[in-house]
């Protein structure tokens, strides 16, 4: 068996292993991180060695780190990394480039009719309709997105957001609150088999995804990096915010918005920053915690754009596509049987 795992911001770790009454044997660990002392990468491959196949990632990230010589120093790669390359090993995981990747961008749609089309498309990928897809949103009308288990009152002045013309929808995944303008924020989707993130957790799984994009701000001069659990931040402020859903059908859904050029000031009115929330933040403006694009650019939205496609094209490879009359039928008969219901959102008041 064969794993790989390309460590966000960090280097790949790569791994065959056969399996043997149970147990991973034959185990070889391999990459181009740095590891000092050489002797440590037999230690390793030793831990490795007699655990059962059915080790979780928590079991082998410990055998792995109790092999370690003392003052043993690895550079691009933990023994997490490890665990996780063995994990997709074990379960057949693919990569990125095991695919042949579509980028849709051009059409804006209603909000309610997004959050519509983000469960249709990751629906189609499951259901092998669909090929793996970026889609890159375009938005028609100011909205608060909330996430699938937030309160509408805890998290929105229904009144303000009215008094500014926002609409508030719902979206299948958890997090945060979104606020959406026309022209303020970068917002994409990705819908992929869940084999892509196979032995990874959430937590993995939401730096993995979300690389490219890192790589993208990255070749625009932005020092980007990204925050645990779900933030994309830079040194003067956080630039965008992910959320992910893993749909029984066999698909990952997994968005992200970004700040290009955001009026924190309308937002802090329309969305109920609690002080609780803001008290692990350092701040007491949630204006000041968002840095966007623009001003760390000087770029137009359509450049970062289409600075995101090519990065995204030149690592992975892909084909420009569109929405098809199907899927758009089946969104928009979405929005009239849940997301345009008062039940789907308020489902949490």
């Amino acid at each position: 068996m064969h794993g790989e795992y390309k460590v966000p911001g960090g280097k790949l770790v790569v791994v065959d292993l056969d399996v043997q009454n149970g147990a991973i044997a034959n185990f070889r660990l391999a990459g181009d991180f740095f590891l000092e002392p050489d002797s440590a990468l037999v230690k390793i491959n030793e831990a490795v060695n007699g655990l059962p196949e059915s080790s979780d990632a928590d079991r082998i990230a410990a055998a792995v780190r109790q092999a370690l010589p003392e003052g043993a120093l690895l550079l691009g790669f933990s023994p997490e990394a490890v665990a996780v390359a063995v994990r997709r090993s074990l379960v057949s995981a693919t990569n990125w480039t095991d695919y042949a990747w579509r980028i849709i961008h051009g059409t804006a749609y209603p909000p309610v009719l997004q959050m519509a089309l983000d469960q249709v498309l990751a629906e189609e990928v499951g259901a092998g309709r669909r090929g793996p897809t970026l889609r890159i949103w375009e938005w028609d009308a100011p909205a608060v997105v909330i996430g699938s288990f937030q309160s509408v009152k805890n998290e929105v002045d229904l009144e303000n957001a009215e008094r500014h013309g926002f609409s508030v929808v719902r979206r299948i995944s958890g997090g945060g609150a979104m606020f959406m303008e026309a022209g303020t924020v970068i917002t994409y989707s990705i819908y992929a088999p869940s084999d892509l993130v196979h032995g990874m957790t959430f937590a993995d799984s939401y730096a993995y995804l979300d690389e490219w994009v890192i790589v993208a701000l990255k070749s625009l001069g932005i020092d980007a990096s990204y925050q645990p659990l779900n933030d994309i931040t830079s040194p003067t402020g956080k630039i965008g915010g992910a959320a992910q859903k893993r749909l029984g059908t066999g698909a990952v859904l997994h968005h992200v918005t970004m700040s290009y050029d955001i009026d924190g000031e309308k937002m802090v009115q329309v969305l109920r920053i609690g002080r609780e929330k803001m008290s692990d933040k350092g701040t007491k403006s949630a204006a000041k915690r968002v840095d966007p694009l623009r001003t760390q650019t000087g770029l137009s939205r359509a450049e970062i754009i289409e600075r995101m496609k090519g990065i995204f094209d030149g690592l992975y490879g892909s084909s420009p596509d569109e929405v098809t009359p199907e899927e758009l039928a089946k969104a928009e008969q979405l929005v009239a049987e849940k997301f345009a219901t008062n039940d789907w959102l308020h489902r949490v008041p």
